[in-house]
């Protein structure tokens, strides 16, 4: 699987549904640009250990001893004649960032075991298959969730974490050179199953559509790393995750089939920083097969049209692999791309390194408004399960913000959780709150989201799973009153003095030389004075009216806000990259970036999806959907009682300003005043003559 060139055909079509940008080849420069860019991935710390592959690949292989043992124990306890038994089979596949190659050091395996029709995903995969596992003594933290969209089974084999799925396929007997990218694969398949094969479909189909495999793992790598620096890798919070990502780069390696990754790299964010949303991403045509299966199209799916990021998946039945973007979050991710472009753009020009590109998003220097959802439990388990849910449940609340403001006020979910270590089973959620640009500023203008976090709640308060002790409270607070254990080491940094624009951005040129790069592809935010913050930091008149909400904690002994924060972010040396001055040909680069913007833009008037005069005209008013509260949950308040919640739009009674927001929690039924939430975007200064 080495390298291919772009005329290398599949089945006598070619490669993506457009003709290449550029099938021009590396220059000297690109060569080293790229010895330079593995050298930085790394020092990164992005690759693991031989011996670690060993032990991954020694994992696999007895993970796929204990599903055929397991097989026929089901096939015996079904009945079956000894033959049969005999012949029982399951096998193991891979997806994911294993199957690209990508995976870095600790990083967890995506596992599909494939079983006959006669072994049941309830009783025998997550029943038999589960018991089997916990009687294993190196089988450790295991976690079964079989209510999630895609059913998985999470535990440790021999220290190498596994995320599990299961397809139960029509077969009587699994073959051991059986083909899950055949369509009939997915005759009588039911829907779990269907989702399931789904990973394993997409990462396959990808591996066959990109023109050179190793270029695209090592670009693929470099944009996986960036988006976690720049906090904007995480599915579940509404922005990008790994088959994302994954997509988008091999749409970049087939539009320039024979570049190397620094210039990849590059394309990437002029790309998709001229990329007219929602004109879909696609590798390939979509197909409409015959099965019957629903596929995306806008055109017949209503939901369709209201994707803001339509990035397709290349297997059928093709879907959009990115509906959780919301309007706030493709704008965050639409302003990184400008910055990756305007960087890759001063590199070329400067001969500069890779250390700016990778510079970490300080997100809690770049807002004055914070929302904060803080949540509790009583153990280990309870709070894996609540943790989780309230995570699925926030990028509904920045839909319902969004929606309930006109879209005037744009959120930022942070993409991680953070912890106190003197509270074990407490963690936060931050949410970056700010006026979209271009809004006036009127100084009667104020954002009452305190309906829209009532909503929320209601939401999260519908959990079917719910225990006492799982409780949750959702407060607003200013940058400066931010806990401290957010901060690596419990240390909240020093504010730096304030600067102009042109200060700013003559900071954010020169920072390069002072980050520092984290050895764990994990860490999203390394936290500090940084001027990065551009855009988002802009409103130096935005400002909240003096404690309209204030903190009050959780109802649950014991919890506090402060101490020394439970993530512990590992930083190395500072790493610089030695590059030698290049004599720049005279190529006429002018000529150049206007030639690829009139193909990118051709690109655009050729989607299939340019014409759809209805596209992308609102929000799927299904996300605002909330489900009814069971009557035993309510919404309690420390200083003036509870209320009930019964899904139903209460009237807004004449509340005092400074009490706190309400507090979740499964109480006594009883009257109470509603506090409000209303984020005032008028300036401070201006109102009391002081700066903020």
């Amino acid at each position: 699987m080495g390298s291919q060139g772009f005329n290398n055909q599949k089945n006598g079509q070619r490669l993506g549904i457009t003709e290449p940008i550029s099938l021009g080849g590396p220059s000297e420069y690109d060569v080293i640009k790229t010895d330079e860019l593995e050298k930085f991935l790394a020092d990164a710390g992005l690759y693991e250990s031989h011996e670690e592959a060993i032990s991954r690949e020694e994992v696999l292989g007895r993970l796929d001893q204990i599903v055929k043992i397991w097989v026929k124990r089901v096939s015996r306890a079904r009945g079956l004649n000894e033959q049969l038994v005999q012949e029982a089979n399951a096998k193991i596949f891979t997806f994911g960032s294993y199957r690209l190659g990508v995976h870095g050091p600790g990083a967890d395996i995506d596992t599909l075991c494939v079983g006959p029709r006669h072994a049941d995903r309830d009783e025998d995969f997550f029943g038999e298959l589960k018991k089997m596992l916990l009687e294993m003594p190196d089988v450790t933290d295991m976690h079964p969730v079989p209510d999630a969209h895609v059913p998985v089974m999470k535990f440790k084999l021999s220290g190498i974490s596994i995320d599990l799925l299961y397809a139960r396929l029509s077969l009587w007997v699994i073959p051991d050179d059986l083909d899950i990218s055949q369509d009939s694969i997915l005759q009588n398949a039911d829907e779990k199953t269907v989702l399931s094969l789904n990973g394993c479909r997409v990462t396959d189909q990808i591996l066959r559509l990109v023109p050179n495999i190793q270029s695209f793992r090592t670009t693929l790598r470099c944009m996986r790393f960036w988006a976690k620096r720049r906090g904007v890798y995480s599915n579940v919070a509404g922005f990008l995750g790994g088959i994302n990502w994954a997509l988008l780069v091999a749409r970049i390696c087939q539009l320039y089939p024979n570049a190397l990754p620094n210039m990849l790299v590059s394309r990437f964010f002029r790309v998709y920083t001229q990329w007219r949303w929602p004109n879909p991403v696609m590798l390939c045509a979509i197909e409409e097969g015959s099965l019957g299966l629903q596929i995306w199209d806008p055109r017949r799916n209503p939901k369709d049209k209201y994707h803001l990021m339509p990035i397709i998946t290349p297997a059928y039945p093709s879907m959009n692999s990115s509906y959780n973007v919301s309007s706030s979050t493709l704008q965050i991710m639409t302003e990184e791309f400008k910055r990756g472009h305007d960087i890759c753009e001063a590199m070329v020009l400067s001969n500069g390194s890779w250390l700016e590109l990778f510079e970490p998003y300080r997100f809690f220097e770049a807002y004055k408004n914070y929302l904060q959802i803080d949540i509790v439990a009583e153990n280990d388990e309870d709070m894996l399960n609540w943790k989780g849910w309230v995570e699925s449940r926030i990028r509904y609340l920045v839909l319902k913000i969004e929606r309930d403001t006109s879209k005037m006020l744009q959120c930022h979910p942070h993409p991680g959780d953070f912890s106190d270590k003197s509270n074990p089973f407490h963690c936060s959620y931050f949410l970056g709150l700010q006026r979209k640009e271009g809004v006036p500023v009127n100084e009667a203008k104020k954002f009452d989201i305190r309906l829209t976090v009532d909503e929320f709640k209601a939401n999260v308060g519908s959990y079917s799973s719910w225990k006492p002790g799982m409780d949750m409270n959702v407060t607003h607070i200013k940058r400066r009153d931010i806990p401290a254990f957010v901060f690596p080491g419990g240390i909240r940094p020093t504010r730096p003095a304030r600067v102009s624009l042109e200060g700013r951005q003559t900071l954010e040129t020169s920072a390069a030389g002072s980050v520092d790069v984290a050895t764990s592809v994990d860490v999203n935010v390394v936290d500090g004075p940084d001027a990065d913050t551009r855009k988002r930091k802009r409103d130096d008149d935005t400002s909240i009216a003096p404690e309209l909400v204030r903190n009050d904690g959780l109802s649950t002994d014991g919890f506090s806000v402060g101490g020394v924060t439970h993530m512990r972010v590992n930083v190395v040396d500072q790493v610089g990259i030695k590059t030698e001055i290049l004599d720049q040909n005279n190529e006429d680069i002018s000529g150049q970036l206007t030639s690829e913007k009139l193909a990118i833009e051709k690109l655009m008037s050729e989607s299939p999806q340019e014409d759809d005069n209805n596209f992308a005209k609102g929000i799927d008013m299904e996300f605002s959907t909330v489900k009814p509260v069971p009557s035993s949950v309510t919404i309690s308040n420390n200083n003036t009682g509870t209320f009930s919640v019964n899904g139903n739009l209460e009237e807004l009674e004449a509340p005092e300003l400074d009490v706190p927001l309400p507090n979740l929690s499964h109480a006594t039924v009883a009257s109470q005043k509603k506090p409000i939430m209303r984020l005032s975007f008028t300036s401070l200064a201006k109102a009391t003559g002081n700066s903020t």
